[in-house]
This record gives structure tokens, sequence and C-alpha cells, in this order.
């Protein structure tokens, strides 16, 4: 059989003790992303089924999709056994069941649409990605697969906030802990990894390095610092990273490459030109330099100009947005929300300057959150820079907004920002975030035009 890191024994170790003595435990196992939970939990079920190949039983595991992270789990049993020197002896039936002997692992998906009823483990329960299942979907029917033979049970994960099910029950772990001394939550940041794989250590570095040491990816991911809710895209320290001291430009230098974001606003009626709740187009560019990172060139992003529309009719407006970037800037790329009303906009832009100097993003509750964590990337990492203070409302605009967008992360793993309506649009903000998109994919050699679902 492979062999365990002492990270992984520990565990182990721990686990197989409440299942030979019947002790029916729930332990929590929170190990940094791509540390090697997977191969622990796949070392378990190989272990477990070998003890039982004669006296039969069934185990279990759930994870939040059947495709890929159950079918993942599969194939990765499969390669233990192999391993083990089962192949050849142990089986597959209806696709999700896999016997050794009289003994079998069943895998289902958890996910919210499905209904799992009339499963008993009587071997070990285990939940993998365990932050991404909701309770009330465990705690109805994965939970009591494990009650009438008292099963040990396992749940596997990462952090993210506080209110997920693995972050509850590591609660209820450190509590119990507390009364009788029996350790159930086992938990290994990144350090543990790095310290035994040298290339994990590099990856993680240069992870770090790109999103910046206090990211919530990072955080959670690899640290296993759980998010405690919603609270403001950027903090006060971030933006103050974000005041540069290089002059507000008008019109292109020489020599630098130029990038630009385009936030696109709906056409306002006549009636509504003069409402101040209108949200506006906003074209805000920037002139980029490329420092080698570890796996591909990260830009640096020097915000020059922000350019602000209220109510302009669009026959006019995107006229005066292709002669700024085709003739005043001549931007390299340029990152334009597609959705909706933005769509014409990527369309009549890429006719003009060519297909290859549009990015056309597309919002979605995935994208949006992508252009969210690069936003706060650059600013960690001190990557994206404003023009200094000249006391232009187009400066203090920038700053209001981003002191007042907020942050939501969700069980997904997604993040929601925006402003408040009752305070105002987060337009700027949002052509910023696409201006990284543009920055990012502007390489020093050639730009690509890009299509995002």
């Amino acid at each position: 059989m492979i062999t365990l890191r002492d990270y992984q024994a520990e565990p182990a170790r721990a686990i197989l003790h409440s299942i030979t003595n019947r002790l029916g435990l729930t332990f929590t196992v929170e190990m940094a992303r791509q540390s090697g939970k997977n191969e622990l939990s796949a070392w378990l079920e190989t272990a477990i089924l070998t003890r039982n190949i004669i006296a039969g039983g069934t185990g279990i595991k759930a994870a939040p999709t059947f495709r890929p992270q159950i079918l993942n789990s599969i194939d990765r049993l499969r390669a233990h056994l192999d391993a083990a020197g089962y192949a050849g002896i142990h089986r597959t039936t209806d696709g999700f069941t896999i016997w050794l002997g009289q003994a079998r692992w069943q895998f289902y998906s958890a996910a919210p649409d499905t209904h799992v009823v009339g499963g008993t483990a009587h071997l070990l329960l285990e939940l993998d990605e365990a932050q991404d299942v909701t309770p009330d979907k465990f705690n109805k029917e994965f939970r009591p697969m494990a009650a009438t033979t008292n099963a040990t049970t396992v749940l596997y994960g990462t952090a993210w906030d506080d209110t997920t099910l693995l972050e509850q029950t590591k609660l209820a772990n450190l509590a119990a802990e507390r009364a009788d001394g029996i350790r159930r939550h086992f938990e290994y940041p990144w350090e543990h990894c790095a310290a035994a794989n040298p290339a994990y250590a590099a990856y993680v570095a240069a992870e770090r390095e790109r999103l910046g040491g206090n990211h919530p990816l990072f955080t959670t991911q690899y640290d296993l610092k759980p998010l405690t809710g919603g609270g403001r895209l950027l903090t006060r320290a971030q933006i103050d990273q974000l005041l540069g001291s290089h002059p507000r430009e008008f019109t292109r230098s020489a020599a630098p490459i130029y990038v630009a974001g385009l936030d696109v606003a709906g056409e306002a009626a006549p009636a509504d030109l003069m409402a101040r709740g209108h949200d506006e187009t906003v074209l805000t560019i920037a002139r980029i330099a490329h420092q080698e990172g570890r796996q591909r060139p990260l830009p640096t992003i020097s915000v020059v100009s922000v350019t602000r529309w209220h109510g302009t009719p669009h026959s006019t407006l995107y006229q005066e947005i292709g002669d700024l970037l085709d003739n005043t800037w001549r931007a390299r790329l340029v990152a334009v929300d597609a959705t909706a009303m933005g769509e014409a906009a990527a369309i009549l832009l890429a006719r003009r300057l060519g297909q290859h100097r549009v990015i056309a993003y597309r919002f979605t509750e995935h994208s949006k959150s992508h252009l969210g964590y690069e936003l706060q990337a650059a600013a960690n990492t001190n990557r994206l820079t404003l023009w200094a203070a000249d006391g232009s409302p187009e400066y203090r605009e920038t700053l209001r907004q981003l002191a007042l967008c907020r942050a939501v992360y969700k069980p997904n793993r997604t993040m929601q920002w925006f402003v408040d309506a009752d305070q105002g649009h987060d337009d700027i903000v949002c052509s910023l975030a696409l201006l990284i998109e543009a920055a990012t994919n502007a390489t020093p050699s050639v730009a690509r035009g890009i299509i995002r679902p």
C-alpha cells in the first residue's frame, strides 16, 4: 500500500482506532488544498476493505458532486487497491460500488438536487469537501446511514466560513475534546505538506505571491482560517496600498502598453437623464509593465484615467469610447462588461478595434466572483495603483466606491460584491476589475481576444 506522510497517518490511526473499538466517533479532518486528504481517504478505504474482505460490510463516501468529485474518488480507490496487490480482484458494480471480496464501498452525490435513502454504513461514513454540503442535507440523508451501526464518521475539507457544516462540526468536536480528552479534530495548514514536499512548498509560495497572504482564497484553502462572514471587498489597508504617486494622464505616452476596462450602463430614458441614482458607463485606462512571476508574467497596473458618462445616448457613446481607445490611448486590450446592454458595445468595439483587442466578459455568479478575487489579489500584492491624489471628481468617486463596496462569501466559494443601492453604484469598481482582466491577458508579446462565458 501507499505510505502515508506523518500528518496523514495521525488522523488515520485515530479513525481506525474508533472503528476497531466501535466508538462511533465523528472526526473532522482539514488539510490544505492539494496536500493529500483524498489520498488519506483512499488509503483508509483500502485498509478497511482489506480488514473486512471476508466478514463483509459497507463503507459509504459522499461528496458535493458526482462528476467530477465522486468519479475521482472511485478512480483513486481503484488505484490504491491495484497498488495494494488487488488488481483483477476488486470489481465495480452499478458504476458507484467497489467490491473487495464480501466488503464494498458505495459512493453518493450530496448535491442539493439528489435524494439519497436506504444506504447503511457498517464500516465508515465519509463526507468529502464537507464545507460545500449543507448541514440540512447531511443530517437528513447521510447522518442516519451511520446510526443503526454506530459507525465512525469522517468529514474532510478545507475552511470557508463560520456557517458551514465542516466548521460547525469542528467546533462541536473541539468542545467534546475539552470535555473528554479524545482528539476528534485534525488540522494541517499548508506548512505540514510543504515540509515534506518541496514542489508543493514552491507552488504555495507562488500562490501567496499571486494572491497575497491575506487573500480569502489563500487564508481559507491554505492557512485553513475560516472567514467570519461578509464585509468589505477591500479593507482600509488594502485601499491605502492602491494610492500611487504617478501622475494622471490625458493621452498616451510613447512607450507604455495601455489596457482598459469598460463597464456599460443601460441607456437612460429622457426623464431619467438627471436622476443621480442612474448608473454610469465607466472607462478606466492603465499603463502596464510585466514582472516575472513564478508561473507567468504578472503585470503591474498603473491606473491613469477614469472617464464617466451619465445618460449619454449609446449611438454617441460608443463612438466616443472607440475614439478614446483607438486614437487617444491605442489600447492593447479592453475588457468589456458584455452582459445585457454591454454586449452591443463589445460587438461594435470589436468591429472597430479588431476582435484581438476586445475581451467580451459576461457577468455570471462565478465570473464576477473571479473578478472580485483578482481585484483583491492585485491590491494585496501592490500590483494595482491609482494616480496621485488630485482632488478630481473621478479620483474622489473611485475611492468612495472602493470604500463602500461590500463582499458576501457564499458556501460554493464564490463572492458577491456590490455597493448598497442606497449608497450608489459600483460602476468604477467593475471597470477596475475588468481592467485587471485585460492587464492579465495583455501579454508582453501579443494581445488576444477572449470570449468568457
